[in-house]
């Protein structure tokens, strides 16, 4: 088959969780079909320069990245992340029917140029990667009303339940004054998604969800669809044990640190949970490792034991030095990229339920589970101080991962779902 998929950033390099699993998707589908590729530039990319490629290319991607691209895709297209001011955000989002999310990526060049790819390539899929790349498409079928023949069918890959990940944010905003601002964004979020969000499962020929919970999640809302469940996976080749030796009483977390459930995980956890283990384990150190920290992110830094490290090169050497990974996550839908790269690398993982939410792990066995801040500094300090009993979590964690949610597996039940939606 002749695909093309929408990304709302490039997907390569795969240093964060929607471009991984754009980029691992591609790479394995482009291995039995055709892919091309349409996706947005990376927001830092727009001062121009030597990493860019002419005009003329009609890309915006630095040349190696697209030159990378290129091994798996016949065609490659980047336009300009499109530039909101705070005044226009906050003003739709008080009085735009449309949810904040479907508004973040309109851009008319966008627009435009899938409307010429369309007229030109007779494609067989559309794969649209999460919600905010629907508008696109949305807006194209209706706006071509039949004079694009034969549109395609549209796979759409939710990234998330995304007012089921609202609904939970305002849920959990509320318990707290200060979060009240952002329980008020959520409230009145959380309605326009399910509306907006319905319409483009019901208008998508077939729908992936991440996991079994945003599944029935999606399902609820749109009856009747089409829908295969493709987790996120690791790239075990490249996450993997190295044999480093751990820095004993070290904890990792790692992730985006702008986004909100990230920032609420590392805030909790340092208000409330580490400051516990930290009086019984002193010398106890809790790295936050990310891009993009919040101020209130950078200011944990303050704390004793507390280091945000900011964007690094390379995660992994983290992850192999630390001696847990904590996943202190109260926000949030999908399969968490993190713990399933820290089991890949052998490093024994702590997570909320919620934090492991849609990877089918077995709790003691493969990881430690706890949800209030006594059981999870308890869950912390009894591994810190029974190493040979999280080396054997461990251990069994990274051959489940191994196991289970390998690319090349997760893939193929992508392309079985192509199969179903032929027939």
């Amino acid at each position: 088959m002749r695909i093309l998929f929408l990304t709302p950033q490039s997907p390569y390099p795969p240093n964060k969780g929607t471009a991984t699993r754009n980029y691992n998707l591609i790479v394995n589908v482009a291995a039995r079909h055709e892919v091309h590729l349409l996706t947005f530039a990376d927001a830092g990319l727009e001062g121009g320069g030597e990493a860019h490629v002419a005009a003329a290319e009609g890309s915006l991607l630095p040349q190696a990245d697209l030159d990378h691209l290129r091994r798996y895709c016949a065609a490659v297209e980047a336009v300009p992340v499109p530039r909101r001011s705070a005044a226009r955000r906050l003003a739709a989002a008080l009085l735009s029917p449309t949810p904040d999310l479907a508004l973040r990526l309109a851009s008319a060049e966008l627009d435009r140029r899938l409307a010429s790819a369309l007229e030109r390539t007779p494609f067989d899929l559309v794969q649209v990667e999460g919600l905010e790349m629907a508008p696109h498409w949305l807006g194209l079928e209706a706006a071509s009303a039949g004079q694009i023949s034969g549109f395609p069918r549209v796979v759409l890959d939710a990234h998330n339940a995304e007012y089921l990940l609202q609904q939970r944010a305002f849920t959990n905003d509320l318990r707290r004054p200060r979060k009240w601002p952002g329980a008020a964004y959520s409230l009145l979020q959380w309605p326009k998604l399910r509306h907006y969000e319905a319409r483009a499962c019901r208008l998508a020929a077939g729908v992936v969800a991440v996991s079994e919970n945003d599944r029935r999640a999606l399902a609820a809302i749109a009856p009747g669809r089409p829908m295969a469940v493709v987790p996120n996976g690791v790239d075990t080749a490249y996450f993997r044990p190295s044999g480093t030796p751990r820095e004993p009483n070290a904890l990792v977390f790692t992730g985006t640190m702008d986004f909100r459930p990230n920032v609420d995980a590392v805030l909790w956890f340092c208000q409330q949970v580490f400051p516990r283990i930290h009086a019984q384990v002193p010398d106890c150190t809790f790295y936050i490792v990310g891009q993009r920290p919040k101020p209130e992110v950078r200011r944990l830094a303050g704390m004793p034991g507390v280091e945000v490290t900011g964007s690094v090169d390379d995660v992994r050497p983290y992850l192999w030095r630390a001696a847990l990974c904590v996943v202190p996550l109260r926000v949030g839908g999908g399969t968490r990229f993190k713990i399933l790269e820290a089991m890949a690398c052998g490093t024994p993982v702590v997570s909320t339920t919620l934090g492991a939410e849609g990877i089918a792990l077995t709790a003691g066995v493969h990881a430690a589970l706890a949800d209030t801040p006594q059981d999870l500094a308890g869950a912390v300090v009894a591994l810190l101080r029974e190493p040979e009993r999280a080396a054997a979590m461990a251990e069994r964690g990274q051959a489940f991962a191994a196991a289970n949610y390998g690319w090349k597996v997760l893939a193929g039940r992508l392309l079985a779902f192509y199969q179903e939606l032929r027939q």
